[in-house]
């Protein structure tokens, strides 16, 4: 077994010390990609730490992406290197790419994760739910999450929903194919167009015909939901990705009116980011105005926690929900109890709603001075910003003569990573030249600052 020597005497936290021993392992090769890691509990004992320090370690090696977790088996090393092809073990793996500046990815700062309250709140569950821990997780989630969830809903969304219609599940795209087997393998199923690729290919894995329906100003096109001949329609109004569109209120009545016509129509609405909204009052969700049962609505503490903390929850209406229990009750949650009840304890005590808020400031700082930046920059000139007031991105519209993959490929060179709004586009070719993705969520103001120097030299007239 994994044997380390913590400095016990150090201002580094035992879990923070475990973290980086096993990362430079893994990152060193020590520790191969598919290796299975110690279970918490038997590396716990053997090292001579508390289960709590283990699992404060594993959540942030699984948030970084070195080690990934799967359900009922135990934790894995992560193939951190990019390998093109097999070779000899006797030659030196390639390094991971890291890069300065990733304006790409969407994964959230873990720097103000109040990890001690969450450790805090690890040993309280340990000592007071002992007993529940032991007995099994209802299938739709523990009972203390799905209330807990329902009151901040209430609080924070307006929905008035009750614990029986929630259901937890390990991330959303599990929770994609349970709708689909609830749904049916026969509905077709709409999605907007530009969109985050990962929603079609979970559906199209289950056999599910997939309808592109392109975006406009104000939602989704309703005309083209029409044409269409969808059964669902999946949609995140809020704030879209990658286009950041907000959907008006009355293209969201002219939805659920669609939705209404028919008796196999469903929209699943899924708010992935609705926290973070920086200016104005947020528009209340679809599932509010649904007086039809016709909106399942999801949402993640992936964005708003961390990636790590993979639990997700689906509201659906009455009706769906007793069916569900009647069809796949059989199934057992996918979140594990101690996750589950520490999860809900963090949102009762109100330290989830406490954190959102402090996350909202420190966003819109850096948000306001990335802003300022490109705005005092040398092609203020020749840049336009869009959608900028709700989510963790904006759009940069760029005025250049070359090509989107020109301009990636030229600051992947300068390790900035970024991605353009075409890449996210089906069937058409040419959609959303020249528009960046600025996903500011997991970078610093000073990485900024390095990409705006490479956009200015990769982007010159």
């Amino acid at each position: 077994m994994l044997t380390y020597i913590f400095e016990k005497d150090s201002k580094t936290p035992l879990y923070e010390q475990l973290y980086r021993m096993i990362r430079d392992d893994i990152t060193s090769g020590k520790i191969e990609a598919g290796s299975k890691l110690p279970s918490k509990r038997s590396f716990s004992e053997h090292l001579g730490v508390s289960k709590v320090t283990v699992e404060a370690a594993y959540s942030l090696l699984i948030a970084e992406g070195y080690i990934y977790s799967v359900e009922k088996k135990g934790y894995y090393a992560e193939q951190v290197g990019i390998v093109p092809f097999a070779q000899p073990r006797s030659e030196e793996a390639a390094p991971p790419v890291k890069y300065e500046a990733n304006l790409k990815s969407n994964g959230v700062s873990l720097k103000y994760f109040p990890f001690s309250v969450w450790a805090k709140l690890m040993r309280e569950v340990t000592l007071n739910y002992s007993r529940e821990l032991m007995e099994p997780v209802p299938y739709n989630g523990a009972l203390c999450l799905r209330e807990a969830i329902c009151e901040y809903l209430a609080e924070n969304r307006g929905m008035r929903v009750l614990p029986s219609q929630v259901i937890i599940g390990a991330g959303t795209e599990y929770l994609y194919g349970l709708i689909i087997q609830l749904l049916g393998f026969d509905k077709k199923v709409a999605i907007e167009n530009p969109s985050y690729s990962r929603i079609s290919a979970v559906y199209r894995s289950h056999g599910v015909d997939c309808l592109y329906v392109d975006m406009e100003n104000d939602g989704i096109s309703i005309d083209g939901l029409y044409r269409s001949g969808a059964d669902v329609v999946h949609i995140s109004p809020a704030h879209h990705f990658p286009t950041g569109t907000v959907t008006t209120q009355k293209r969201r009545l002219e939805i659920l009116e669609w939705a209404s016509e028919k008796d196999s129509r469903y929209i699943i609405e899924d708010e992935y980011d609705s926290e973070f909204r920086f200016v104005g009052k947020p528009i209340s969700p679809m599932q509010v105005s649904d007086a039809n049962g016709k909106v399942i609505y999801i949402n993640t503490f992936s964005k708003t926690i961390a990636p790590s903390i993979r639990i997700s929850y689906m509201i659906l209406p009455p009706a769906l929900a007793r069916e569900y229990e009647k069809r796949l009750g059989f199934y057992s949650c996918t979140v594990a109890a101690f996750e589950q009840y520490t999860l809900a304890t963090f949102i009762s005590e109100g330290y989830f709603e406490r954190h959102i808020r402090r996350m909202k400031r420190r966003y819109k700082v850096l948000r306001d001075d990335i802003i300022s930046q490109i705005e005092n920059s040398p092609i203020a000139d020749r840049v336009e910003i869009l959608e900028p007031d709700s989510g963790l991105h904006f759009i940069l519209k760029i005025a250049t003569d070359k090509s989107d993959s020109e301009i990636s490929e030229i600051c992947g060179k300068e390790k900035i990573k970024i991605a353009f709004l075409s890449e996210y586009y089906v069937g058409k070719k040419d959609a959303g030249e020249h528009l960046a993705l600025i996903n500011y969520s997991g970078i610093s103001s000073e990485e900024f600052k390095k990409a705006l120097i490479c956009l200015e030299k990769a982007t010159a007239l």
